[in-house]
Formats: structure tokens, C-alpha cells, sequence
């Protein structure tokens, strides 16, 4: 493994769990792991633990988050929270349908934002090109309120410390099916951060935001954009969509370093959206962002995780194809070229029991099973007119 790139992991992530029915369930991270492991990418040993709390974390939380806010969240991580913590708990986005409070909740998201805030400084610091944090990604929390799984915006935190210590103009890249609504509003007039997020469009999914007219405001404006895809998009037109817009957004923008989002719930057996694409999109998206990184940046990136719900089949193999794509790992080459190649059976016969469902055989998807969609070609033509608009907006 290249001495360039970082793989950053805190236990204390794992703890960041709402219940085992809960679809946001850490256990991705253990699969993510274990299934690198049994394909020789990652040794133990070659795992980064940062501390377990960032030095900067709770500057970087405030200038983030409002102090009402992180008192609430701070309250209701008491084993025994006060009636008064609770009876604030929704006006803070905390609710009992999906994202909720329990004992440790503020720790456990801290840990996640110090593990961000730790790949932004090795990055920043020349202690490596790439670095990899995938407990990180928690994109929908706002200053004042949690929303959608997220309780604290570590990519926010990340990039708020970035502006702060380093003065470097960040481009932020939101791949999940979601839009990355928390982070583009926190920098929506901040004219040296620029957001973008492809993502199913908001008329039929949570947040319901993301529209090609949300551009930033004040001296931010021009630096926020969207691509918003149709429902049951595939592979193909979510591909064209995001390389032809990213790449003008980058040579615009020129950007000192990366911080990607990389959700993996764009897939077709994703439970919590509409696209149809396959795990293709998730060779190839790295696969870019990288390139530009290193056209663009002098390879400054970091990677972050994100959604993604079919916990199995889907989230290990997407996100172990971020780390493979920095550090170059042969497998890639053979993926990105379509050929077929099976997982590790070590890894198949760990976990096979545990899945919900028949665990797929191969890093790439079997077409037949994905299946095709028979509106592709008037999904395809309203993508590319939502493509014209944003490649037209881009100065």
C-alpha cells in the first residue's frame, strides 16, 4: 500500500448506532473492512486510529453548529435525560422515527467528526495524497437541527477546519442518491467552498432540495450546484450526467483539495430511493474523482461514506472501491475494464448467514439480475436537459 494515502478509523464510529432495525446500522463498516481484508487491501496494522476527541473539534462544532444545539445533543446523551432535554428534542430534528437520541450519542458523533477532521489535516499537511474516513459523510445535519441519520455535519466540521487553518478553497462532491442539502446551505455565500451533489431529484425524495436553481447566495453565488436525475435513471445516463458536469464545475472552480461524499444508495437494491443503476457507478466515480485530484488539486483528497442501505450486497463492495481506487489496487483495472471477479470466499462464507439476502458472487453486478428499465431512453433525454442547464450555469 502507498505510504501516500490513509485508511482513518475510530471504534467509537461503531457506536453510532440507533438500533439494530435501524437501516443506518455501522455494522457497514465492520463488512467494508472485513471484505478488504480478505482481498489482501488492507492490513490491520495499516488502519489509523485518531484520537477520540480532534483538538480542534469543539471550536470547529461551534463554528458549525448553533451552542443550543450541541447543549441539547450533549443533554439528551445522558443515560437518564432531563424532561426539559426532552421536551426540546424535536424542535433539534431528534424525533422517534429515524433520527433519534441515546445513551453516548454525542461521543459516538464525535468520534465520527474527529475521524473527518484527522483525514482533512493529513491531507492538508502533506502526511498523505488520499485519505479514507468512512464513518464520515453525515451530510444532512443543519446548525440548529439533526436530520436523516445525521446529528453532527462532519463534513462540514472537516471543511469549516480547512478554510480556518489552511486558507485552501475546497470542492465538496456529494455522489449519495440524497442531496447533500447540510452541507451546500452551511456554505451556501461562501465563495471559497463549492458544493456539489448528484442525487435522485428532490420531487420524489428526502430532502425534497437540490434544484438546478439553488446556486448560493452573496458572494457565494455561482458556487453551489446540482444534478438532479430522475427516478429509475441507470448507469449509463448517471454516468454521463456526473462526468460531464463535474469535470466544468472543477476546471471552473479550481479547487486546493477534494472532500467527497461517497453514499452508496444510487444502487438498484437500494430500499430508500429510485435509482436503478449498478455497482458500475461505483468503479467509475472514484475512479474520476481521483483523476481530477490529481489534475487539479496535487491528488489533495479526502473520502468520506454516506448512506446506503442495502447493507450486504451493496455498501461493502462500494465502498471498498473508494479505498482500491487510492491505492491503485490491481483489482481495480480488471473491474474497470468489466470483467468479472469473484469476492473472497473467506469473506462470502463470514457474513452469507447473517444477509437478508443471497450474497452476490461478483465485485460487479449480473445485468439479468439488475434488470433494464423501460422508460431508459425518456429518463435518459430528461436527464440531459437538466444536464444542459447546470453545464450552462457553470461560469
Amino acid at each position: 500500500m502507498s505510504s501516500d494515502v490513509q485508511f482513518i478509523y475510530h471504534p467509537g464510529s461503531s457506536r453510532y448506532k440507533f438500533g439494530e432495525d435501524h437501516p443506518f446500522n455501522p455494522i457497514r463498516l465492520e463488512l467494508t473492512m472485513d471484505l478488504l481484508k480478505a482481498v489482501h487491501a488492507l492490513k490491520e496494522e495499516q488502519i489509523v486510529q485518531p484520537p477520540s476527541t480532534h483538538p480542534e473539534l469543539e471550536r470547529m462544532l461551534s463554528l458549525v453548529h448553533r451552542e443550543d444545539y450541541i447543549a441539547a445533543i450533549k443533554q439528551l446523551s445522558e443515560s437518564a435525560p432531563t424532561p426539559e432535554a426532552i421536551s426540546i428534542a424535536q424542535q433539534h430534528g431528534i424525533d422517534m422515527e429515524d433520527t433519534f437520541y441515546f445513551p453516548g450519542l454525542h461521543q459516538a458523533a464525535c468520534s465520527i467528526a474527529s475521524g473527518s477532521l484527522y483525514a482533512a489535516d493529513a491531507v492538508m499537511s502533506g502526511a498523505a495524497k488520499h485519505a479514507y474516513h468512512m464513518a464520515g459523510g453525515l451530510h444532512h445535519a443543519f446548525p440548529e437541527r439533526a436530520a436523516g441519520f445525521c446529528i453532527y455535519n462532519d463534513a462540514s466540521i472537516a471543511i469549516r477546519h480547512i478554510r480556518e487553518k489552511y486558507g485552501a478553497r475546497v470542492l465538496y462532491i456529494d455522489t449519495d442518491v440524497h442531496h447533500g442539502d447540510g452541507v451546500q446551505w452551511i456554505f451556501y455565500d461562501d465563495p471559497d467552498v463549492c458544493t456539489y451533489s448528484i442525487h435522485e431529484t428532490g420531487k420524489f425524495l428526502f430532502p425534497g432540495t437540490g434544484y438546478v436553481y439553488e446556486k448560493g447566495i452573496d458572494q457565494g453565488f455561482g458556487t453551489s450546484f446540482n444534478m438532479p436525475v430522475e427516478p429509475y435513471t441507470e448507469d449509463e445516463s448517471w454516468l454521463e450526467c456526473f462526468s460531464s458536469t463535474i469535470v466544468k464545475v472543477i476546471e471552473a472552480f479550481k479547487p486546493d483539495i477534494i472532500v467527497s461524499q461517497h453514499g452508496c444508495d444510487a444502487h438498484a437494491y437500494d430500499p430508500l430511493s429510485h435509482i436503478h443503476c449498478s455497482m458500475n457507478i461505483y468503479v467509475e466515480m472514484p475512479l474520476l474523482i481521483q483523476k481530477l485530484a490529481r489534475q487539479y488539486t496535487q491528488g489533495r483528497w479526502v473520502a468520506l461514506g454516506g448512506g446506503g442501505y442495502d447493507l450486504f450486497r451493496v455498501v461493502p463492495r462500494a465502498w471498498s472501491l473508494v479505498w482500491l481506487t487510492m491505492i491503485d489496487h490491481p483489482l481495480l483495472g480488471e473491474l474497470s475494464a468489466g470483467r468479472k471477479q469473484t469476492l473472497p470466499k473467506e469473506w462470502m462464507n463470514k457474513w452469507a448467514a447473517s444477509s437478508p439476502h443471497t450474497l452476490p458472487l461478483y465485485w460487479l453486478d449480473d445485468e439479468k439480475e439488475i434488470g433494464v428499465m423501460p422508460r431508459r431512453v425518456e429518463i435518459t433525454a430528461k436527464n440531459r436537459q437538466t444536464q444542459a442547464i447546470v453545464t450552462q450555469d457553470i461560469c
